[in-house]
Protein backbone atom coordinates (compact mmCIF):
# COMPACT_ATOMS: atom_id res chain seq x y z
CA UNK A 1 0.00 0.00 0.00
CA UNK A 2 1.59 3.65 -0.88
CA UNK A 3 0.06 6.21 1.74
CA UNK A 4 0.19 10.18 1.63
CA UNK A 5 -0.10 11.65 4.83
CA UNK A 6 -1.47 14.88 5.57
CA UNK A 7 -0.44 18.03 8.38
CA UNK A 8 -2.34 20.88 7.49
CA UNK A 9 -4.97 23.73 7.72
CA UNK A 10 -3.31 25.04 11.21
CA UNK A 11 0.03 26.04 10.49
CA UNK A 12 3.28 24.43 9.46
CA UNK A 13 1.16 22.13 6.86
CA UNK A 14 3.58 19.02 5.95
CA UNK A 15 2.94 15.98 3.85
CA UNK A 16 4.40 12.47 3.99
CA UNK A 17 4.49 9.40 1.63
CA UNK A 18 5.31 6.13 2.93
CA UNK A 19 5.15 3.02 0.49
CA UNK A 20 5.61 -1.01 1.28
CA UNK A 21 6.76 0.80 4.90
CA UNK A 22 9.59 2.95 3.02
CA UNK A 23 9.64 6.36 3.64
CA UNK A 24 9.95 8.05 0.36
CA UNK A 25 9.64 11.44 0.92
CA UNK A 26 8.66 13.83 3.61
CA UNK A 27 8.49 17.81 3.40
CA UNK A 28 6.94 21.02 4.83
CA UNK A 29 4.68 22.71 2.90
CA UNK A 30 6.60 26.44 3.13
CA UNK A 31 9.88 24.75 1.77
CA UNK A 32 8.05 25.24 -1.90
CA UNK A 33 5.59 28.01 -1.40
CA UNK A 34 8.05 30.01 0.26
CA UNK A 35 5.80 31.09 3.21
CA UNK A 36 7.18 31.03 6.86
CA UNK A 37 5.02 28.40 8.51
CA UNK A 38 2.77 27.75 5.39
CA UNK A 39 -0.61 26.10 7.00
CA UNK A 40 -1.89 25.61 3.49
CA UNK A 41 -0.68 22.19 1.41
CA UNK A 42 1.41 24.04 -1.52
CA UNK A 43 0.00 21.83 -4.91
CA UNK A 44 3.17 20.89 -5.69
CA UNK A 45 3.96 19.08 -2.94
CA UNK A 46 0.37 17.87 -2.57
CA UNK A 47 0.95 15.21 -5.65
CA UNK A 48 4.65 14.80 -5.40
CA UNK A 49 4.84 11.15 -5.48
CA UNK A 50 1.85 8.08 -6.51
CA UNK A 51 -0.01 7.36 -3.46
CA UNK A 52 -3.54 4.47 -3.00
CA UNK A 53 -4.67 6.15 0.15
CA UNK A 54 -4.26 9.95 1.99
CA UNK A 55 -4.55 10.02 6.01
CA UNK A 56 -4.90 13.20 8.15
CA UNK A 57 -3.43 14.16 11.00
CA UNK A 58 -6.51 14.86 13.68
CA UNK A 59 -10.29 15.00 13.92
CA UNK A 60 -11.53 18.46 12.93
CA UNK A 61 -15.01 17.67 13.49
CA UNK A 62 -14.17 16.71 16.98
CA UNK A 63 -11.83 20.15 17.29
CA UNK A 64 -15.21 22.58 15.26
CA UNK A 65 -17.42 20.66 18.88
CA UNK A 66 -14.43 22.61 21.27
CA UNK A 67 -14.34 25.97 18.67
CA UNK A 68 -17.52 26.14 19.01
CA UNK A 69 -18.13 25.95 22.56
CA UNK A 70 -15.85 28.74 23.12
CA UNK A 71 -17.07 30.58 20.71
CA UNK A 72 -14.46 30.28 18.13
CA UNK A 73 -15.03 30.36 14.11
CA UNK A 74 -15.41 26.62 12.70
CA UNK A 75 -12.80 25.35 10.08
CA UNK A 76 -13.44 23.53 7.13
CA UNK A 77 -13.28 19.30 7.55
CA UNK A 78 -11.46 17.15 5.33
CA UNK A 79 -12.88 14.61 3.24
CA UNK A 80 -10.13 12.52 4.01
CA UNK A 81 -9.64 9.01 6.29
CA UNK A 82 -7.93 10.69 9.89
CA UNK A 83 -6.59 9.84 12.66
CA UNK A 84 -6.37 11.77 16.70
CA UNK A 85 -4.58 15.08 16.81
CA UNK A 86 -2.25 13.16 19.88
CA UNK A 87 -2.73 9.57 18.12
CA UNK A 88 -0.74 10.98 15.24
CA UNK A 89 2.20 12.47 17.91
CA UNK A 90 2.15 9.69 19.76
CA UNK A 91 2.52 7.22 16.83
CA UNK A 92 5.46 9.49 14.51
CA UNK A 93 7.34 8.84 17.86
CA UNK A 94 6.49 4.73 19.19
CA UNK A 95 6.84 3.78 15.33
CA UNK A 96 10.68 5.20 14.64
CA UNK A 97 11.71 4.87 17.79
CA UNK A 98 15.23 2.92 18.00
CA UNK A 99 14.90 0.87 21.12
CA UNK A 100 12.96 -1.77 21.85
CA UNK A 101 9.53 -0.07 23.26
CA UNK A 102 8.59 -3.16 25.76
CA UNK A 103 9.37 -0.70 28.64
CA UNK A 104 8.96 2.52 26.82
CA UNK A 105 6.20 5.02 27.74
CA UNK A 106 5.27 7.62 25.31
CA UNK A 107 4.31 11.30 26.48
CA UNK A 108 2.63 13.69 23.92
CA UNK A 109 2.42 17.63 25.37
CA UNK A 110 1.74 20.51 22.80
CA UNK A 111 -0.35 23.84 22.51
CA UNK A 112 -3.79 21.64 21.67
CA UNK A 113 -5.19 19.03 19.51
CA UNK A 114 -9.06 18.05 19.52
CA UNK A 115 -8.59 18.67 23.34
CA UNK A 116 -5.90 16.75 24.88
CA UNK A 117 -3.19 19.09 25.28
CA UNK A 118 -1.13 16.06 27.35
CA UNK A 119 -1.81 12.82 26.86
CA UNK A 120 0.60 9.31 28.23
CA UNK A 121 0.35 6.35 26.39
CA UNK A 122 1.69 2.65 27.24
CA UNK A 123 1.47 0.22 24.61
CA UNK A 124 -0.54 2.82 22.22
CA UNK A 125 -2.82 3.25 24.75
CA UNK A 126 -4.11 6.47 26.11
CA UNK A 127 -3.93 6.50 30.39
CA UNK A 128 -3.64 9.64 31.29
CA UNK A 129 -4.65 12.68 29.52
CA UNK A 130 -4.89 16.61 30.25
CA UNK A 131 -7.31 18.46 28.35
CA UNK A 132 -7.50 22.59 26.75
CA UNK A 133 -7.71 25.18 28.47
CA UNK A 134 -5.05 23.65 30.30
CA UNK A 135 -1.97 23.94 27.66
CA UNK A 136 1.97 24.16 28.32
CA UNK A 137 2.38 24.66 24.97
CA UNK A 138 -0.47 27.47 24.50
CA UNK A 139 0.76 28.98 27.89
CA UNK A 140 4.68 29.58 26.30
CA UNK A 141 2.96 30.52 23.02
CA UNK A 142 1.44 33.37 25.71
CA UNK A 143 4.58 33.93 26.95
CA UNK A 144 6.17 34.38 23.71
CA UNK A 145 3.28 36.80 22.50
CA UNK A 146 3.68 39.14 25.53
CA UNK A 147 7.17 39.81 25.10
CA UNK A 148 7.07 41.08 21.51
CA UNK A 149 7.33 38.06 19.84
CA UNK A 150 5.48 35.89 17.24
CA UNK A 151 3.27 32.91 18.80
CA UNK A 152 3.65 29.66 16.84
CA UNK A 153 7.33 30.98 15.71
CA UNK A 154 9.21 32.52 17.94
CA UNK A 155 8.92 30.00 21.06
CA UNK A 156 12.94 28.93 20.40
CA UNK A 157 14.03 32.68 20.87
CA UNK A 158 11.87 33.16 24.26
CA UNK A 159 13.71 29.86 25.37
CA UNK A 160 17.21 31.47 24.52
CA UNK A 161 16.01 35.01 26.24
CA UNK A 162 15.28 32.77 29.54
CA UNK A 163 19.36 32.30 29.73
CA UNK A 164 19.45 36.42 30.20
CA UNK A 165 17.19 36.62 33.26
CA UNK A 166 16.25 35.18 36.05
CA UNK A 167 12.54 33.42 37.47
CA UNK A 168 11.25 36.29 39.42
CA UNK A 169 7.83 35.69 38.79
CA UNK A 170 5.83 32.88 40.42
CA UNK A 171 3.56 31.50 38.29
CA UNK A 172 2.08 28.61 39.33
CA UNK A 173 -1.67 30.54 39.19
CA UNK A 174 -1.12 30.07 35.24
CA UNK A 175 -2.49 26.64 35.55
CA UNK A 176 -5.70 27.82 37.19
CA UNK A 177 -8.35 26.41 34.99
CA UNK A 178 -10.38 29.28 34.03
CA UNK A 179 -7.29 30.78 32.20
CA UNK A 180 -7.51 30.35 28.52
CA UNK A 181 -4.21 31.17 27.09
CA UNK A 182 -5.87 31.70 23.59
CA UNK A 183 -6.52 34.76 24.90
CA UNK A 184 -3.04 35.35 25.77
CA UNK A 185 -2.04 37.81 28.81
CA UNK A 186 -3.28 41.13 29.58
CA UNK A 187 -1.29 43.97 28.88
CA UNK A 188 -0.56 44.70 32.41
CA UNK A 189 0.40 41.53 33.30
CA UNK A 190 4.34 41.73 34.43
CA UNK A 191 4.14 45.28 34.16
CA UNK A 192 7.63 46.71 34.54
CA UNK A 193 9.34 42.94 34.77
CA UNK A 194 12.07 42.90 32.14
CA UNK A 195 11.33 40.81 29.16
CA UNK A 196 14.25 38.46 29.83
CA UNK A 197 12.69 37.84 33.44
CA UNK A 198 9.63 36.98 31.87
CA UNK A 199 10.50 34.47 29.58
CA UNK A 200 13.38 33.14 32.63
CA UNK A 201 10.34 32.58 34.87
CA UNK A 202 8.44 31.19 32.08
CA UNK A 203 10.89 29.03 31.04
CA UNK A 204 11.24 27.77 34.93
CA UNK A 205 7.50 27.22 35.63
CA UNK A 206 7.15 25.05 32.45
CA UNK A 207 10.18 22.91 33.32
CA UNK A 208 8.13 22.60 36.65
CA UNK A 209 4.90 21.42 34.89
CA UNK A 210 6.78 19.13 32.54
CA UNK A 211 8.91 17.26 35.69
CA UNK A 212 5.38 16.88 37.14
CA UNK A 213 4.06 15.13 33.27
CA UNK A 214 7.17 12.96 33.71
CA UNK A 215 7.02 11.78 37.57
CA UNK A 216 3.52 10.59 36.23
CA UNK A 217 4.72 8.97 33.07
CA UNK A 218 7.40 6.90 34.83
CA UNK A 219 5.03 4.62 36.16
CA UNK A 220 4.08 3.44 33.07
CA UNK A 221 8.20 2.52 31.61
CA UNK A 222 11.88 3.42 32.32
CA UNK A 223 11.86 4.48 28.46
CA UNK A 224 10.69 7.72 27.25
CA UNK A 225 8.94 8.43 23.82
CA UNK A 226 8.30 12.09 23.83
CA UNK A 227 6.33 13.77 21.18
CA UNK A 228 4.08 17.24 20.41
CA UNK A 229 5.70 20.93 19.97
CA UNK A 230 7.00 21.34 23.60
CA UNK A 231 9.34 18.72 22.67
CA UNK A 232 11.52 21.37 20.87
CA UNK A 233 12.20 22.82 24.06
CA UNK A 234 16.16 21.18 24.36
CA UNK A 235 16.66 23.17 27.80
CA UNK A 236 13.96 21.30 29.49
CA UNK A 237 14.51 18.02 27.15
CA UNK A 238 18.14 18.33 29.04
CA UNK A 239 16.35 17.76 32.57
CA UNK A 240 14.23 15.22 31.23
CA UNK A 241 16.57 13.34 29.82
CA UNK A 242 17.89 12.32 33.58
CA UNK A 243 14.82 11.14 34.40
CA UNK A 244 14.85 7.80 32.02
CA UNK A 245 17.12 5.46 31.04
CA UNK A 246 16.30 5.88 27.24
CA UNK A 247 14.83 8.66 25.50
CA UNK A 248 13.76 9.04 22.04
CA UNK A 249 12.62 12.57 20.35
CA UNK A 250 11.03 12.10 16.69
CA UNK A 251 13.17 15.01 14.95
CA UNK A 252 10.30 16.44 13.61
CA UNK A 253 8.03 16.43 17.02
CA UNK A 254 5.48 19.53 16.03
CA UNK A 255 2.22 19.13 13.70
CA UNK A 256 4.07 18.51 10.94
CA UNK A 257 5.84 15.39 12.06
CA UNK A 258 2.18 14.46 12.45
CA UNK A 259 1.71 13.85 8.32
CA UNK A 260 3.95 10.85 8.67
CA UNK A 261 2.58 10.28 12.40
CA UNK A 262 -0.73 9.88 10.56
CA UNK A 263 0.03 7.16 8.32
CA UNK A 264 2.26 5.61 10.82
CA UNK A 265 -0.69 4.97 13.33
CA UNK A 266 -2.70 4.06 10.18
CA UNK A 267 -0.53 1.02 9.26
CA UNK A 268 0.59 0.40 12.75
CA UNK A 269 4.28 -1.02 12.27
CA UNK A 270 7.25 0.63 13.25
CA UNK A 271 9.26 1.72 10.23
CA UNK A 272 13.18 1.78 9.53
CA UNK A 273 13.78 6.14 10.17
CA UNK A 274 17.40 6.45 9.24
CA UNK A 275 17.62 9.99 9.46
CA UNK A 276 15.82 13.76 8.71
CA UNK A 277 16.96 13.95 4.90
CA UNK A 278 13.73 13.32 3.52
CA UNK A 279 13.05 16.31 1.35
CA UNK A 280 13.89 17.81 -2.12
CA UNK A 281 16.92 16.68 -3.65
CA UNK A 282 19.84 18.66 -4.63
CA UNK A 283 22.03 16.32 -6.82
CA UNK A 284 25.62 18.35 -6.89
CA UNK A 285 28.75 17.35 -5.97
CA UNK A 286 30.15 19.54 -3.35
CA UNK A 287 34.27 18.77 -2.82
CA UNK A 288 34.58 19.41 1.27
CA UNK A 289 38.58 20.99 0.92
CA UNK A 290 36.70 23.91 -1.31
CA UNK A 291 34.20 24.33 1.40
CA UNK A 292 37.13 23.84 3.73
CA UNK A 293 39.29 26.46 1.91
CA UNK A 294 36.59 29.05 1.96
CA UNK A 295 36.20 28.69 6.08
CA UNK A 296 39.83 28.98 6.36
CA UNK A 297 39.23 32.26 5.11
CA UNK A 298 36.82 33.71 7.64
CA UNK A 299 34.07 33.23 5.10
CA UNK A 300 30.54 31.78 6.34
CA UNK A 301 29.82 29.41 4.19
CA UNK A 302 26.75 27.93 3.07
CA UNK A 303 25.43 24.12 2.02
CA UNK A 304 22.69 22.95 -0.05
CA UNK A 305 23.19 19.67 -0.93
CA UNK A 306 21.45 16.03 -0.90
CA UNK A 307 17.89 15.90 0.88
CA UNK A 308 16.04 18.91 2.41
CA UNK A 309 15.45 17.87 6.23
CA UNK A 310 12.31 16.93 7.32
CA UNK A 311 12.09 18.81 10.96
CA UNK A 312 13.00 22.36 11.93
CA UNK A 313 16.92 21.57 12.31
CA UNK A 314 19.24 21.96 9.76
CA UNK A 315 21.83 19.05 9.89
CA UNK A 316 24.16 19.68 7.02
CA UNK A 317 22.31 19.46 3.66
CA UNK A 318 20.57 22.82 4.22
CA UNK A 319 23.28 24.84 6.63
CA UNK A 320 25.15 27.99 7.21
CA UNK A 321 28.76 26.76 8.42
CA UNK A 322 31.13 28.95 9.97
CA UNK A 323 34.42 28.52 11.48
CA UNK A 324 34.14 28.58 15.90
CA UNK A 325 37.50 29.12 16.40
CA UNK A 326 36.45 33.27 16.30
CA UNK A 327 34.18 35.83 17.25
CA UNK A 328 31.61 35.13 14.15
CA UNK A 329 28.51 34.71 16.02
CA UNK A 330 27.31 39.10 15.12
CA UNK A 331 28.63 38.31 11.63
CA UNK A 332 26.00 34.96 11.29
CA UNK A 333 23.68 37.29 13.10
CA UNK A 334 23.83 39.98 10.54
CA UNK A 335 23.67 37.92 7.65
CA UNK A 336 20.25 36.13 9.09
CA UNK A 337 18.98 39.23 10.11
CA UNK A 338 18.97 37.60 13.84
CA UNK A 339 18.27 39.54 17.13
CA UNK A 340 22.33 39.76 18.08
CA UNK A 341 21.66 37.78 21.59
CA UNK A 342 21.05 34.59 19.86
CA UNK A 343 22.95 31.66 20.16
CA UNK A 344 24.79 29.27 17.82
CA UNK A 345 24.80 25.75 17.75
CA UNK A 346 27.95 23.25 16.90
CA UNK A 347 28.06 20.07 14.69
CA UNK A 348 31.08 17.73 16.25
CA UNK A 349 32.40 14.89 14.92
CA UNK A 350 30.54 12.20 17.18
CA UNK A 351 33.77 10.73 18.40
CA UNK A 352 35.21 13.93 20.05
CA UNK A 353 32.17 14.83 22.01
CA UNK A 354 33.33 14.02 25.45
CA UNK A 355 36.55 16.12 24.61
CA UNK A 356 34.34 19.58 24.19
CA UNK A 357 30.79 18.47 26.26
CA UNK A 358 29.37 17.48 29.06
CA UNK A 359 26.09 15.41 29.00
CA UNK A 360 24.79 12.82 26.37
CA UNK A 361 25.77 13.41 22.61
CA UNK A 362 22.69 14.06 20.05
CA UNK A 363 22.44 13.79 16.85
CA UNK A 364 19.40 16.19 16.05
CA UNK A 365 20.06 18.93 18.54
CA UNK A 366 17.46 17.93 20.67
CA UNK A 367 19.57 18.62 24.38
CA UNK A 368 21.78 21.44 25.59
CA UNK A 369 25.03 20.36 26.90
CA UNK A 370 27.41 22.07 28.56
CA UNK A 371 30.84 22.90 26.97
CA UNK A 372 34.22 22.28 27.89
CA UNK A 373 35.59 24.28 25.94
CA UNK A 374 35.55 28.32 25.19
CA UNK A 375 34.61 28.62 21.36
CA UNK A 376 32.17 32.02 22.39
CA UNK A 377 30.44 31.53 18.73
CA UNK A 378 28.94 28.37 19.76
CA UNK A 379 28.23 28.96 23.61
CA UNK A 380 25.61 30.49 24.95
CA UNK A 381 25.80 32.72 27.92
CA UNK A 382 24.74 30.38 29.93
CA UNK A 383 27.72 28.05 29.06
CA UNK A 384 25.37 25.29 27.39
CA UNK A 385 25.25 24.37 23.78
CA UNK A 386 22.65 22.99 21.43
CA UNK A 387 25.16 20.17 20.37
CA UNK A 388 24.46 17.87 16.81
CA UNK A 389 26.95 14.94 16.97
CA UNK A 390 27.79 13.47 13.34
CA UNK A 391 28.92 10.01 13.05
CA UNK A 392 30.97 8.37 10.69
CA UNK A 393 27.02 6.73 8.91
CA UNK A 394 25.77 9.87 8.43
CA UNK A 395 24.58 10.68 5.30
CA UNK A 396 25.47 14.23 4.61
CA UNK A 397 27.97 15.64 3.31
CA UNK A 398 28.47 17.68 6.66
CA UNK A 399 30.44 14.71 7.72
CA UNK A 400 33.08 14.72 5.25
CA UNK A 401 33.28 18.84 5.53
CA UNK A 402 34.07 18.15 9.28
CA UNK A 403 36.55 15.63 9.21
CA UNK A 404 38.31 18.13 6.17
CA UNK A 405 38.16 20.61 8.68
CA UNK A 406 39.41 18.76 11.67
CA UNK A 407 42.58 17.24 9.50
CA UNK A 408 43.19 21.01 8.47
CA UNK A 409 42.58 22.66 11.84
CA UNK A 410 42.68 20.03 15.04
CA UNK A 411 39.04 21.60 15.75
CA UNK A 412 36.08 18.81 15.51
CA UNK A 413 33.39 21.39 15.61
CA UNK A 414 31.58 24.25 13.10
CA UNK A 415 29.21 26.55 13.92
CA UNK A 416 25.86 25.14 11.81
CA UNK A 417 23.02 26.95 11.63
CA UNK A 418 20.10 26.95 9.38
CA UNK A 419 20.54 28.37 5.56
CA UNK A 420 17.44 31.10 5.42
CA UNK A 421 17.11 34.51 6.69
CA UNK A 422 14.86 35.20 10.00
CA UNK A 423 10.92 34.91 8.82
CA UNK A 424 11.93 32.62 5.71
CA UNK A 425 11.65 29.00 5.25
CA UNK A 426 15.03 27.32 4.26
CA UNK A 427 16.47 27.21 1.19
CA UNK A 428 14.79 24.08 -0.88
CA UNK A 429 16.13 23.90 -4.32
CA UNK A 430 19.01 24.73 -6.16
CA UNK A 431 17.85 28.07 -7.72
CA UNK A 432 16.82 28.92 -3.85
CA UNK A 433 20.06 28.60 -3.14
CA UNK A 434 21.57 30.82 -6.17
CA UNK A 435 19.13 33.44 -5.02
CA UNK A 436 20.28 33.38 -1.58
CA UNK A 437 24.03 33.47 -2.99
CA UNK A 438 23.04 36.63 -5.27
CA UNK A 439 21.23 38.61 -2.27
CA UNK A 440 23.53 37.89 1.03
CA UNK A 441 26.42 37.43 -0.48
CA UNK A 442 27.68 33.64 0.86
CA UNK A 443 29.21 31.50 -1.10
CA UNK A 444 26.64 28.18 -1.46
CA UNK A 445 28.45 24.76 -2.33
Amino acid sequence: MKYRGISSGFHDAAVAFVSNNQITFASHSERFSRIKNDKHLDPKLAQCHSFEKTVFYEDVALKNQRREKFNMAPVKVPEYPFVKHHQSHMAAGYFTCPFDTKDAVCVVIDAIGEWDTVTIWKDGVKVYSRQYPYSLGLFYSAITKRIGLKPNEDEYITMGMAAFGEPVLDLKWVWYPHYNWHKGFKVEDFKGVHPYDIAASAQAELENELMRIMQIAKQYGKDLIYGGGVALNCVANAKIRNMFRNMWIFPNPGDAGSSLGAILCETRQHIDFKDCFLGYLIDNRLNPREVVDHLLKHKVVGVANGRAEFGPRALGNRSLLADPRYSVKGTVNRIKRRQQFRPFAPAILAEYFNDYFYGEANEYMQYTTVAKHDYSSVIHVDGTSRTQIVRPSNNSRLRLILEEFYERTGCPMLLNTSLNIKGQPMVNTWEDALEFEKKYGVKVF
